[in-house]
């Protein structure tokens, strides 16, 4: 892709500006030190425009952008699925999972776990989720976007510099990572939240702009004609239901396949696609936390319900490029190249760089969050429980940051190995698919059934992996998300044996729910409705 001098100047400015703002936010004010509750969970001092914003910024990276419109160009908008469902999952981690969790006073969900269960499911859940952001999540992040910046800025070349032929993979991964550190590592949860709310104007923004002028060369000048063409010459692309036999993919492997595997008609709305969303908007410490650091209970679900309009908004930035690339029939040999073909061919100069920032900015965000997140795990579960369980605040916050940079330095190189894969991304969603019905499981029953023990909580977290891997080999034409809603079952029915073989007893450690514990303002109410009175519009025009 061809960048002028103005382009590499907003990519700057917006480089400059990030680091700028995380640097001021991460400073020592008065040269007083941050301690745990500042540094992991920024004081309980976050707004609801910071919590939404940084939600979003830690929730999207390259990757939707690049694979999303990918999907978009094969597939339609029936890919939007997961960000439409997930505004309408938002509001019912808002409403049902946040007054539980703020109500413990907890910093990581391994901490909740040891509340509800015991120190041996908490170990456990906290270990797995250290393994999984490093080695999976973080360096994931790491690779597919510098593999992003690789392929758009760089056309897939390698550089030549000082007669030494460089990969920009090697130089993208290790350049996003320290940026991303610069204040995520000395700031914490704070600075990775305000810095978030600059990562979500250059998101939205320059994913806008982008989508604008996609369809205005569709339109021929005009682009709300390009989006009425759109909708009127490829009402195919707007299924939002697939039926089975109709639409079919490339397999990744030379062949093709039908897209209802990965999109199983009406099992989006109804089936496993809830299993998914719950466990990662509301069991997922990687994007909790932020709501975990809210001022208030009222403040951490207008943050929520904020995210979940952002939602309702990101198909038209990650999806509708990629149909617009498809209706302009573009030159490219796989769907994941539609995106990039629309900055090379049809985003003009000055734009182009700031579409990059975008793209930059999702990666940043996620990076910054996710080292957040495992320095807080590693710090209050790990170092704490077992290590050093006197621990001082300064010791504590200095643990973090270097926890948070070994994280990096592991990521690193497992970053690189990830291009071995044929089909990282879906490796990714695919091992996460393996745990999040269990994980799932332990955490609803651990809240509304107070039968649910320790022990049943430990057999559905090693049941969600056999289940997952039996039916993946026993039935591989089972459609992806209707496996997870059966695995999830599964995984209830045998906490629920465990606890009738035990005796069925309340637990000690069970929840106390009251009816006043989930009670709303009208405002959020007022939200929650527009939501579902907008989806249910998109879904009835597009079904």
């Amino acid at each position: 892709m061809s960048f002028s001098t103005l382009d590499y100047c907003v990519l700057m400015a917006y480089i400059l500006i990030i680091i700028s703002v995380g640097l001021w936010v991460s400073r020592n004010k008065g040269g007083k030190k941050k301690n745990a509750s500042e540094y992991f969970i920024a004081d309980k001092s976050l707004k609801w425009w910071v919590i939404g914003t940084s939600l979003i910024a830690s929730n999207i990276s390259a990757e939707q952008f690049i694979a999303m419109s990918g999907s978009g160009f094969a597939i339609g908008m029936g890919i939007a699925s997961y960000e439409f469902m997930a505004a309408l999952t938002l509001i019912i981690v808002a409403v049902f999972f946040l007054p539980i969790f703020l109500k413990k006073g907890i910093y990581t969900m391994p901490e909740f776990l040891e509340q509800r269960y015991d120190k041996r499911v908490k170990t456990v859940m906290a270990i797995f989720w250290l393994v999984v952001f490093i080695f999976v999540n973080l360096a994931s992040i790491l690779y597919l976007g510098a593999l992003t910046i690789k392929n758009v800025l760089f056309e897939g070349q390698s550089l030549l510099i000082s007669g030494v032929v460089v990969d920009p993979l090697w130089i993208g991964i290790i350049a996003l990572g320290l940026l991303a550190a610069s204040f995520a590592i000395f700031g914490g949860l704070k600075a990775v939240a305000v810095t978030d709310v600059v990562q979500v104007v250059f998101l939205i923004g320059g994913g806008l702009v982008t989508t604008f002028v996609a369809l205005k060369a569709l339109g021929q000048g005009n682009a709300f004609d390009g989006f009425i063409s759109l909708t009127r010459d490829h009402k195919d692309h707007f299924d939002m239901i697939l039926t089975q036999g109709k639409t079919m993919i490339a397999d990744g492997k030379g062949g093709m396949k039908d897209a209802y595997i990965d999109l199983p008609g009406i099992s989006v709305l109804i089936g496993g696609m809830w299993i998914a969303n719950l466990y990662y908007w509301g069991c997922n410490q990687f994007i909790i936390q932020r709501a975990l650091a809210a001022k208030s209970i009222g403040e951490a679900q207008k943050g929520l319900a904020f995210a979940g309009f952002l939602k309702l908004l990101l198909p038209l930035i990650v999806v509708i490029p990629g149909i617009v690339a498809f209706a302009l029939n573009a030159d490219i040999s796989k769907p994941d190249e539609a995106y990039p073909w629309l900055l090379s061919n049809i985003v003009p100069t000055g734009i182009k760089g700031l579409a990059f920032a975008a793209l930059v900015a999702a990666i940043i965000g996620s990076v910054a969050g996710m080292l957040n997140s495992i320095s807080t795990i590693f710090t209050m579960d790990i170092y704490k429980g077992f290590i050093n369980k006197t621990a001082s605040q300064n010791n504590l916050v200095l643990t973090g940051r270097i926890s948070a940079g070994v994280a990096l330095i592991i990521a690193f190189p497992v970053a690189i190995m990830l291009q071995n894969l044929d089909q990282a991304f879906q490796f990714i969603q695919e091992f996460t698919g393996f745990v999040s019905p269990g994980a799932l499981a332990i955490f609803l029953l651990g809240f509304f059934w107070k039968k649910a023990s320790a022990n049943g909580a430990l057999l559905a977290a090693l049941g969600t992996f056999i289940f997952s891997v039996l039916f993946k080999f026993l039935t591989p034409s089972l459609p992806f998300m209707d496996r997870m809603g059966i695995v999830f079952l599964l995984c209830v029915l045998v906490m629920v044996v465990t606890a009738y073989i035990e005796g069925a007893k309340p637990s000690e450690k069970a929840i106390t729910i009251t009816p006043d514990m989930f009670k709303t303002t009208t405002k959020f109410k007022i939200s929650a409705a527009l939501i579902v009175i907008i989806l249910t519009v998109i879904y009835t025009i597009w079904w």
